[in-house]
């Protein structure tokens, strides 16, 4: 198993700090992301989850960092705070 690479080490004076690694702040990053788009929209979970077809659990998921989302919804997100309404439109 690699071991990962710290980016952000932990502050030796606070012991519940801890060190961040690369593939950890990606996942903060992406989770930000996709929990600013929503929340700039003004929809609630289950609100941006029916309205875009994700399945609303999936996007708990993703804005709670339990797990990753993949590249193309990272995407489809983006693309969701660009054109929301032909998003809705398009997947209605």
């Amino acid at each position: 198993m690699k071991k990962e690479h710290t980016i952000l080490p932990a502050d030796p004076t606070d012991q519940e700090d801890f060190d961040v690694t690369l593939e950890a702040m990606d996942r903060a990053q992406r989770a930000r992301l996709i929990r600013r788009t929503r929340m700039g929209l003004g929809l609630s979970q289950a609100e941006f989850a029916s309205r875009f077809c994700v399945p609303v659990g999936t996007l708990r998921d993703w804005e709670q960092v339990r797990s990753t989302p993949p590249d193309f919804a990272v995407a489809y997100v983006k693309v969701i705070g660009r054109h929301p309404d032909e998003v809705a439109k398009a997947v209605a």
